[in-house]
């Protein structure tokens, strides 16, 4: 009897919460075994446990932190100690510092682009000689509408590093297409998460609430969708291609004011 191939594994950031734990589910759904990473190992075995129980795939979750130097170099050997290769690779890993740049420490915005910037791209790197062998691989990199504004006040690698994550992904598309590899940069805006209470502003959300959440379980479905159909930037929801539009619309100078307005209302002040 021939042997069965072993099913195709996705690699998931930030897989404890949020988007990332949608993914997970997108993924195992579609019979994928899953590679969950993340700091916190007790949500990673729980959501193993589940995505196990209700899809019959492999879980394998693996701790680790982003923010150290060369993080995807144990990631990946826990992957290959298993004997699997990575086919699907969700770049979600992120979070916010809703302060003005000098009054967060170093260390947290230096954390930030290491988890947010060169994690994501030294993982792509990775992976991407193997997918290409193989003819086959998939990458999402979660980026966000903020990618296309202008800087504002507080937050303030954001944007950048969002509209880095746009750029990437348009860039890798234009490289690895004809060998098999699909990347998709997803550009959501408000999500259902633990992304405020992270940062330490959920109170300023609920004194605020932001109009059109959309939950993380149809930002990942519609993520999943559009990078099998070949789509490189994507924005889901029609009020956030419409603010996308205006961004791109309206003078510069303009859209930063109006931007600086509304995100005060959630800046973290000392």
């Amino acid at each position: 009897m021939a042997e069965v191939p072993p099913r195709k594994l996705a690699l998931i950031t930030g897989a404890s919460s949020g988007i990332g734990a949608a993914f997970a589910r997108a993924y195992a759904a579609r019979g994928f075994d899953v590679a969950l990473v993340a700091r916190r190992r007790d949500r990673l075995d729980a959501l193993a446990s589940r995505l196990e129980h209700d899809h019959g795939v492999e879980a394998h979750p693996i701790a680790a932190d982003l923010s150290i130097p060369e993080a995807q170099t144990p990631i990946l050997e826990a992957v290959e100690a298993r004997g699997r290769h990575v086919d699907a690779l969700v770049n979600n890993a992120g979070f916010g510092i809703p302060r003005f740049f000098t009054d967060a420490p170093w260390h947290e915005q230096r954390d930030f682009l290491m988890t947010m910037a060169v994690a994501p791209c030294a993982l792509a790197y990775a992976v991407i000689p193997g997918m290409s062998e193989r003819r086959f691989g998939r990458i999402i990199n979660v980026a966000s509408i903020a990618g296309f504004a202008p800087g504002v006040a507080a937050n303030t690698l954001y944007p950048g590093v969002k509209g880095l994550m746009i750029r990437f992904s348009q860039a890798l598309d234009a490289e690895v297409r004809d060998r098999g590899i699909k990347v998709t940069a997803i550009c959501p805006g408000s999500t259902e998460s633990e992304f405020a209470a992270h940062a330490g502003y959920q109170h300023l959300v609920d004194r605020h609430p932001t109009p059109f959440v959309q939950t993380p379980d149809h930002v990942a479905e519609v993520a999943v969708r559009a990078n099998e159909a070949g789509r490189v930037v994507v924005i889901p929801g029609w009020h956030n291609r419409i603010a996308v539009a205006l961004m791109r619309l309206f003078p510069e100078p303009l859209v930063r004011s109006l931007i600086n307005a509304g995100a005060a209302k959630y800046r973290l002040k000392d």
